[in-house]
């Protein structure tokens, strides 16, 4: 069995509450169309499900530094409701007034209360019960829908580039990208160790991914410009898929090691609930010394699940656990929440033969695995 202590396990799972920051940096003269825009904002989300607080504050050393903060009762309502169409539109007015944003967020550890609060005022539950075990590395995917038409023309332009420059900073690289395709939907993982936003705006500059991104621009279903900044942020915040949930043992990695991406379309409004459940599988699965699962990444954001795996073997030696849906009632939970329709598969998954349909279908090409010198 691998104990705890021997994993990396990084999840939006826990339970814990959510702090999220928002850094600020505001043009000139900005401030009382920011404050309207702000006003606005906090009424909406003060009624999203899951919200609990959130602080407006005003550098005291520098005027056009802003900082918003947010509370959470845990990762996921915070998650579907900043992936949501409801969220863009409404943070949109804001992006009229700054310069630019840094997010970050951070689960609940420890806290103090002021020896004057009243107990029972004091909130002990939603902490993280114990820091995560990390290895240094940030995980992101971007996900989007090309003309069905156009396939194979645009696998060909994703295969070809030249990989851009690793280092971004002194202390920020990139450390691998993996991209696949499902049908005409396109998924680009990317691991970076350090900073991702300072790493995403440097991959964005390097002009064999500008010449990449153009050359594709005709073939999308979603169209975008990115010359004008409004559409190039609009496109890229739909896209974005993130990781939700990430663990790997810290022993050495197998020679023998083979990443896959596995599309998991949700039933409507139970992408959720499918990556919590893949997650808890993954967290099963290791336990099992050496057994096939090496590592596992969950993205999710609405109803699109993505679970990029890193297997020992091949997958097709025991379908039901490389799905994610080996156990009692597994199976079934996990065709509840699938949409195996969009998938091509009909029956039930615990038949041998249609989870093996199932993983066929659901097991994304490869286009290309680049990892950095």
């Amino acid at each position: 069995m691998t104990t705890l202590s021997e994993r990396i396990s990084q999840s939006a799972f826990d339970g814990s509450r959510l702090r999220v920051v928002l850094m600020l940096d505001l043009y000139d003269g900005a401030q009382q169309q920011f404050l309207a825009a702000y006003e606005h904002m906090r009424h909406q989300v003060a009624s999203v499900p899951g919200h609990i607080s959130d602080q407006l504050c005003q550098s005291i050393e520098n005027p056009s530094q802003w900082l918003i903060t947010s509370e959470w009762e845990s990762a996921p309502p915070f998650l579907a409701w900043v992936n949501s169409e409801e969220h863009l539109e409404t943070v949109q007015p804001l992006h009229d007034c700054v310069r630019d944003t840094r997010s970050f967020r951070y689960s609940v550890l420890r806290e103090t209360d002021g020896a004057r609060t009243p107990v029972s005022a004091r909130r002990r539950t939603g902490t993280q019960p114990a820091p995560r075990v990390g290895d240094g590395v940030v995980r992101h995917a971007l996900t989007f829908t090309v003309r069905p038409d156009c396939e194979h023309k645009v696998a060909e332009i994703l295969a070809g580039y030249t990989s851009p420059e690793a280092r971004v900073d002194d202390t920020t690289r990139l450390r691998r990208t993996s991209l696949f395709m499902h049908g005409n939907r396109v998924v680009r993982t990317v691991e970076v160790q350090g900073d991702l936003l300072a790493a995403l705006r440097h991959v964005a500059r390097q002009p064999e991914v500008r010449a990449v991104e153009e050359a594709i621009n005709p073939y999308l279903e979603q169209d975008r410009d990115l010359d004008d900044p409004k559409s190039a942020r609009v496109f890229f915040t739909r896209a974005a898929l993130p990781a939700v949930h990430h663990l790997a043992t810290t022993g050495g990695r197998p020679q023998d090691v083979v990443r896959h991406g596995l599309y998991y379309p949700a039933k409507k409004g139970c992408g959720m609930a499918l990556a919590k459940l893949l997650a808890q599988q993954d967290e099963a699965a290791a336990d099992v010394p050496a057994g096939l699962i090496d590592s596992s990444t969950v993205f999710q954001r609405d109803d699109i699940v993505v679970r990029l795996v890193d297997a020992r073997g091949p997958l097709d030696t025991d379908p039901l656990l490389a799905l994610g849906a080996r156990g009692p009632r597994k199976a079934d939970v996990l065709a509840r929440l699938l949409d195996l329709e969009a998938l091509g598969v009909d029956g039930s998954l615990t038949d041998e033969k249609v989870a093996a349909r199932l993983l066929e279908s659901a097991d994304m090409r490869l286009i290309t695995d680049r990892r950095a010198s």
